[in-house]
């Protein structure tokens, strides 16, 4: 796989996204080896444990946007046109190409009978925060930072996100975090109860395998049996329903003028300026 590295060792296996360079943000391609990288690593029983993590210091910044602007490329979409056409991909439908890939390895992450751990280095934003929200334990090195970030871009959430934080810290704070939108320490992740365990950065790969590795040693089982007990009564059953939700409204905010503006301020390096879009009714 060109963007997904997959290693296991000591029956712990560990998913790393390795596309430094561009934050560990998922194109189509990245989205579709993480869900085949995990669809792996779930199902094979020699696998008693899972790491998700990121390479170069940064866990995941959430879908693309170089790779949305640009509407795909012909590699991706170039099968929808005519052949001596260029791809006319929407923002939204290009959306989708990912997320669908994307909601589908974290639905099988929250069903896998094993733990999954998000192994969280540098920043965790959009949907690498959803994406860690789905695991089964969270922990941050010293110098890791969390922000929900979708509305940067004038975007709604997805990858678990609006699933996952009303559950995880109360309706309140997670409309705090959502409308406002802090970018939060490790620390302050760990005392809203976001993040398990913080380690320091210098030992963090060393002290991310001592517990995965505790877990793989334990009664795998019977882990996976309170996990789905756990989640029927979080009511994960809906989630694949809720995914859905997620990505069908994110595509349809994706072709508005909303994000249209928030698109370009990011890359113009500029605060946008979503007053001058109108107002668009929320559902």
């Amino acid at each position: 796989m060109a963007n997904i590295l997959t290693a296991i060792e000591n029956s712990v296996g560990t998913i790393t996204i390795a596309r430094r360079q561009r934050f560990n943000a998922m194109d189509v391609t990245t989205a579709r080896e993480f869900r085949a990288a995990g669809l792996r690593m779930a199902r094979d029983e020699a696998v008693r444990c899972v790491v998700v993590t990121g390479e170069g210091g940064v866990f995941c910044s959430g879908a693309d946007l170089k790779y949305v602007r640009d509407r795909g490329d012909d590699s991706d979409f170039g099968y929808l046109q005519p052949e001596a056409e260029e791809p006319r991909q929407s923002y939204g439908e290009s959306f989708k190409q990912i997320l669908e890939y994307l909601h589908s390895a974290i639905s099988e992450i929250r069903r896998a009978p094993k733990p999954f751990i998000a192994a969280v280095d540098g920043i965790a934003a959009a949907g690498g925060f959803g994406l860690a929200m789905a695991c089964d334990l969270v922990v941050a090195s010293d110098r890791a930072a969390f922000e929900w970030a979708y509305h940067k871009t004038g975007l709604c959430g997805a990858e678990s996100s609006t699933f996952f934080l009303p559950q995880l810290v109360g309706m309140r704070k997670a409309m705090e975090l959502m409308l406002l939108n802090p970018r939060l320490t490790a620390v302050e992740a760990e005392r809203l109860g976001l993040v398990n365990r913080v380690f320091p950065t210098e030992s963090f790969p060393s002290d991310v395998m001592a517990l995965a590795v505790q877990l793989a040693g334990g009664p795998t089982r019977a882990y996976g049996v309170a996990k789905a007990l756990f989640n029927q009564t979080l009511g994960v059953d809906r989630l694949d329903f809720h995914l859905d939700q997620e990505l069908q409204h994110l595509a349809r905010v994706a072709e508005g003028p909303e994000f249209a503006e928030g698109l370009a301020a990011f890359f113009e390096r500029r605060a946008p300026r979503f007053q001058e879009t109108g107002i668009k009714e929320a559902v």
